[in-house]
C-alpha cells in the first residue's frame, strides 16, 4: 500500500467568520471522514493559524534566514492534513473527496518513502 498526504487548504477568514454551529458541523464531518477511512487513516491534525508559522530559507551563502509567517502567503492556507494509506492514487482521491472544508479544497500527494 502506498501512502498519500492530503493537505487541507481553507480560508482563515472564513473560519474566523464561521459561527459555532458551522465549526461544529465541519468537525462532525471530519469525524465521519475518519470513521469512513478507518485503518487507511494513518493520522492527521489541524494546524495552528498561518501567522504562527516560522519559515526557514537557505540564503545561498551557507546561512539560513528565519522569518515569521508562512512560506507562501495566499488567501487559502494549509490548515491541516491526513496521512492516508491507499492502494493507488484513485483510492486516495476517492477518500479525499470526503474531507470537509469551509469552502477551500484539498491536495493529494503521494509520499515518497525514503529508507535512510
Amino acid at each position: 500500500m502506498a501512502q498519500y498526504l492530503v493537505l487541507i487548504y481553507d480560508s482563515e477568514a472564513a473560519w474566523a467568520a464561521a459561527d459555532d454551529q458551522a465549526r461544529k458541523e465541519v468537525r462532525t464531518q471530519h469525524q465521519a471522514f475518519q470513521d469512513t477511512a478507518g485503518a487507511r487513516n494513518l493520522g492527521g491534525n489541524a494546524l495552528q493559524p498561518a501567522g504562527t508559522a516560522t519559515s526557514l530559507r537557505r540564503d545561498g551563502s551557507g546561512g539560513v534566514s528565519v522569518t515569521d509567517g508562512p512560506f507562501v502567503e495566499t488567501k487559502e492556507v494549509l490548515g491541516g492534513y491526513y496521512l492516508l494509506e491507499a492502494a493507488d492514487l484513485d483510492e486516495a482521491v476517492a477518500l479525499a473527496h470526503q474531507v470537509p472544508t469551509l469552502g477551500g479544497g484539498v491536495e493529494v500527494r503521494p509520499v515518497q518513502v525514503i529508507d535512510w
